[in-house]
């Protein structure tokens, strides 16, 4: 597959979350993705959390239920190691849709709702920071 290069950040949609152009962030030194939940508690094998985006009214503090996730460990920049949840959705860039993994991270102190770490753009990315917006500018000509 054909590497395709992407900014710094960019915009992109959730088909599985039903959320639409979304601010994130490219993270290369994150391992794994994230997005900014809050209230995240686990009920009886149901997972629940509010999506966190000031940005988007429409969504900001939108309700999400999952019966499909994991525990994982995520470790810090500064070396500290947190459970969170992980759940398995789809984003789309570049007008294309891809499976990703998200860990639920309650972000409050960041600019952007979503982080795309090293997982997810391995192999399929090419990062210049230079640039911003790549995706979104192409579905918007």
């Amino acid at each position: 597959m054909e590497k395709r290069m992407i900014g710094r950040y960019d915009r992109a949609d959730f088909p599985g979350l039903h959320l639409n152009d979304i601010s994130v962030k490219i993270d290369t030194g994150a391992y794994t993705s994230s997005i900014h939940c809050d209230n995240i508690k686990e009920e009886d094998g149901v997972l629940k959390c509010t999506f966190l985006d000031e940005e988007h009214p429409l969504y900001n503090g939108k309700e999400f239920t999952f019966t499909d996730y994991d525990v994982v460990f995520v470790k810090s920049s500064n070396g500290m190691v947190q459970k969170r949840y992980q759940i398995q959705s789809t984003i789309n860039l570049f007008n294309r849709t891809y499976k990703i993994s998200l860990s639920l991270s309650a972000r409050q102190e960041m600019r952007f709702p979503v982080l795309l770490g090293r997982k997810f753009l391995t192999k399929k990315f090419i990062v210049d920071t230079e640039y911003f917006d790549v995706s979104f500018n192409l579905n918007q000509e």
